[in-house]
């Protein structure tokens, strides 16, 4: 059964089924505590419940927390949707084990906070509007021998990711890759990538990559 996705949510697209691989191979025993970040309609959510995880999943869109607590429903499983801005409706919380699919794509003439769907891929001049917040404040929210997983496209810095994380002290490298065509995102922003020296004049596709990131014991 494929997840309920109302007008307006992002549906899950490569970067989830990416990001859903990782997940597969973590260790998770019933009552890990899970925190899934900008959920959607809540995909990864459901398959770490379905492996009896407890799951918190947040997203800033009402949509998409209502798409998350339908499907959840439906499925009787135990995912508790909230709406907030990336870590703030679970503040003085911490948990096993962090799921993060954020907006990554560079946007021209990002100097307004993007609206409506965008707001799933929009992230700034260099995608790392969102990264960089995940990237400070994830840390804090990992039990110890805690990890965050997140995907996102090569195009907005990896290697930054992976800096940012280990500065924080975590133990950060890429554990997938995936090449993908250009969706119509990107198609619309190819000569503009293209100028910023982004992508090569003859490149199609995109590089996705899920980073792990563990908190020592």
């Amino acid at each position: 059964m494929s997840e309920l996705v109302l007008p307006g949510v992002y549906a899950p697209q490569d970067d989830t089924a990416l990001l859903a691989e990782a997940l597969g191979d973590e260790p998770l025993r019933p009552g890990t505590e899970v925190l899934d970040v900008g959920t959607g309609s809540g995909a990864l959510a459901l398959a770490a419940a379905r492996r009896g995880a407890e799951v918190t999943a947040v997203d800033v869109s009402r949509r998409a927390v209502w798409s998350a607590r339908l499907n959840a429903w439906v499925r009787r499983l135990p995912v508790h949707a909230r709406r907030g801005n990336l870590f703030g409706p679970v503040r003085g919380r911490t948990f096993d084990l962090i799921l993060a699919n954020p907006p990554y794509v560079p946007a021209p003439g990002a100097r307004h906070a993007p609206r409506g769907r965008a707001r799933a891929w929009d992230a700034g001049h260099d995608g790392r509007e969102v990264l960089d917040r995940i990237c400070q404040e994830a840390p804090g929210l990992l039990r110890p021998g805690g990890v965050l997983l997140i995907v996102h496209s090569a195009l907005s810095g990896p290697d930054r990711t992976l800096d940012l994380l280990r500065g924080a002290g975590l133990k950060a490298c890429v554990v997938r890759r995936r090449w993908i065509a250009f969706g119509p995102v990107l198609r619309a922003r190819r000569e503009w990538l293209r100028e910023r020296g982004l992508l090569a004049s003859d490149d199609e596709k995109e590089e996705l990559v899920v980073i792990r990131a563990e908190r020592p014991l």
